[in-house]
């Protein structure tokens, strides 16, 4: 099943070549195996909000990224070739992967915290990602499949584990959980709080489409953000969310997070602001005793235990977020709608 020599055959990628806006779909060579690395045949991959600024060139790539490379970070895939090192992962295998690429030996990986690594490099960011037909991958980043599972639900591995992530560090059962923003991530967290067994999820967000996923999803109440302080109250006798579980990263749902978190609550934080917060610490945080908890992609490997579980019991389905299934070649559509927030979750079908 391996595929022919790696140095004389090309396949297809979405490329940032250079220093300027935009992706291009180009001929590239199949990705070289170390010893210790597969090959994977590409054939789901998930569009991200990273994929978007990448696309854009804004501050932020232009600070991390070095064209040319290859983008992309969430994906499902079969096995076609493995290094001679390689024990763990067999030709054939249906599987996704860890996209953080961290270094086993650090004194962050050896203490549990291997996803803070600030060492750490990302596929489609640092090195080479997934939208292409073919991408290498550390055999320790390899994560098996279910039968049971598709390739498409494989490929939204990464995105549904963040929200895993900012659910499960909390304490959801019977819990009244706010969820602000109701992006795709959001919405998994919206649908992992109710498997988990909350007893009220509020969801907010200025977009009607998200808030009807976030419905979809399980939300009890899916409202604007100038809604959500009545029925928080109303659903808290007046004391406030257990858990708060901030998606969006705008300032104005960052200061709502803390307002109608519960005294002595927690207050999860995944969504990413696009510039400094102004936040008054004694009044905000300190004097409500909250625990603040920042996100930073996947707990390696915990997380990705859990949200297998959660897939094996058939507890939580993360179909309906996905909204939209494209080819490669569609790369402008997928940016547009994304951008638009016409989209839950973007997939590109690659094989």
């Amino acid at each position: 099943m391996s595929i022919h020599s790696p140095v004389t055959t090309l396949v297809k990628a979405l490329v940032k070549p250079s220093a300027a806006p935009g992706l291009i779909l180009a001929d590239v060579p199949v990705p070289q195996i170390r010893d210790d690395e597969v090959l994977i045949r590409v054939h789901r991959a998930g569009v991200c909000g990273t994929d978007v600024h990448i696309y854009e060139w804004d501050a932020w790539a232009q600070s991390r990224c070095r064209a040319p490379f290859v983008v992309g970070h969430e994906f499902a895939g079969e096995v076609v070739e493995v290094g001679k090192l390689v024990e763990s992962v067999r030709i054939g295998d249906r599987v996704t992967a860890e996209g953080h690429i961290v270094d086993d030996r650090s004194i962050f990986s050896r203490t549990g915290n291997a996803h803070v690594d600030p060492s750490t490099r990302i596929i489609g960011v640092d090195r080479d990602g997934c939208f292409a037909e073919y991408i290498a991958m550390p055999a320790t980043n390899v994560w098996h499949l279910d039968d049971a599972i598709n390739y498409e639900i494989g490929g939204i591995h990464d995105p549904m584990g963040n929200a895993f992530h900012t659910a499960l560090t909390a304490d959801i059962p019977g819990a009244v959980v706010l969820i602000t923003g109701c992006g795709p991530i959001g919405a998994f967290a919206v649908g992992i709080c109710r498997a988990a067994g909350a007893a009220r999820i509020i969801a907010t967000d200025v977009n009607p489409k998200r808030l009807a996923l976030a419905r979809t999803m399980g939300a009890h109440d899916a409202v604007h953000p100038d809604e959500a302080a009545a029925i928080v109250h109303a659903a808290t006798d007046g004391h406030g969310a257990d858990v708060v579980l901030e998606m969006s990263g705008v300032p104005a749902a960052v200061h709502q997070a803390f307002a109608l978190a519960r005294p002595a609550g927690r207050v999860n934080m995944l969504g990413i602001p696009s510039r400094t917060i102004d936040v008054d610490f004694a009044k905000e945080i300190i004097f409500k005793g909250l625990t603040i908890y920042g996100v930073v992609g996947r707990r390696m490997y915990d997380t990705w235990h859990q949200m297998t579980r959660f897939l094996r019991a058939g507890t939580f389905d993360p179909t309906p977020v996905i909204t939209h299934r494209l080819p490669l070649d569609a790369v402008d559509e997928a940016m547009h709608l994304i951008k638009s927030g016409e989209a839950g979750k973007v997939i590109f079908e690659i094989a």
